[in-house]
């Protein structure tokens, strides 16, 4: 199956360059602090996974063969899981948008956020199920985030074994 592109460029969200020829100049104190962010193995996502190993759930991580390399794959079941975190992946977007540089910050999120919804769609004409799940959930309500995996794959085991009469 052909993997779709992303949207058209004249669809696709620009967003300026974060450099000082574009306007945009950072301290080495918010240059140090915004290098420690991580694209994976987030604690959100270190804690769904290990809640998921303790309950004998086995998956694979971070698939580059997929779009959007998904957090959790569990291929058996075609289950992407997606821990996102809240500020870029646009939680409550509305109401929580950045105070300094929105220039750079609003474009950028919208950007996540349309990609999110792209590779969401990719995944599901492959076969997958989509489950996002935001840092915040994760961090304080994990076993509800745990139990709608289970109940997931409690479902497809029930789907896939044969009817006997």
């Amino acid at each position: 199956m052909a993997v779709k592109s992303y949207p058209l460029e004249k669809d696709k969200i620009q967003v300026p360059r974060f450099e000082e020829s574009a306007g945009f100049y950072t301290t080495k104190q918010r240059s140090k602090t915004m290098s420690k962010i991580r694209g994976k193995n987030s604690v959100p996502e270190l804690l769904l996974r290990k809640a998921l190993w303790a309950k004998n759930m086995r998956f694979r991580i971070h698939n580059k063969n997929l779009p959007g390399k998904p957090d959790i794959i569990i291929e058996k079941y075609k289950l992407a899981v997606f821990v996102d975190g809240d500020f870029w992946h646009g939680y409550e977007w509305h109401i929580r948008k950045p105070k300094s540089n929105q220039s750079f910050w609003i474009p950028k999120i919208e950007r996540n956020m349309q990609r999110d919804r792209f590779v969401s769609e990719q995944l599901t004409e492959m076969g997958f199920t989509v489950m996002r799940f935001w840092e915040h959930e994760v961090r304080t309500n994990l076993n509800a985030c745990v139990n709608q995996v289970m109940l997931y794959i409690e479902s497809a085991k029930v789907a896939t074994v044969p009817f006997k009469e």
